[in-house]
């Protein structure tokens, strides 16, 4: 379990779906283009869900847990920045998102 760094806020995510979600914020901020992503805590608690505007003026920090770097899933990846282009931005408790994520 890895932990994303925003701003002075900590979010724990998994190493793959934090290493898919890196490579989308890359993309993204690399051509100035903000976007919204939100997800749903542990599913141990059940409710509430987080909210973040990625911009380039926040600091963003990706620490994993594990030494190896997850292998990309391209359609994953296309999946990702389709969502972060749209109004309702990028949703990774939705259920594409949770097929593409398996290995």
């Amino acid at each position: 379990m890895g932990h994303l760094h925003y701003g002075s806020e900590t979010f724990p995510l998994e190493d793959r779906t934090l290493f898919h979600l890196q490579v989308v914020t890359g993309l993204k901020l690399r051509r100035r283009e903000p976007f919204f992503v939100f997800w749903r805590p542990g599913h141990e608690t059940g409710e509430g869900r987080h909210a973040l505007w990625i911009d380039n003026g926040v600091p963003i920090h990706f620490e994993y847990a594990g030494g190896r770097t997850p292998s990309v899933n391209r359609e994953w990846i296309e999946h990702l920045v389709s969502a972060a282009n749209s109004s309702g931005g990028l949703n990774l408790a939705d259920d594409r998102n949770a097929e593409l994520a398996r290995p």
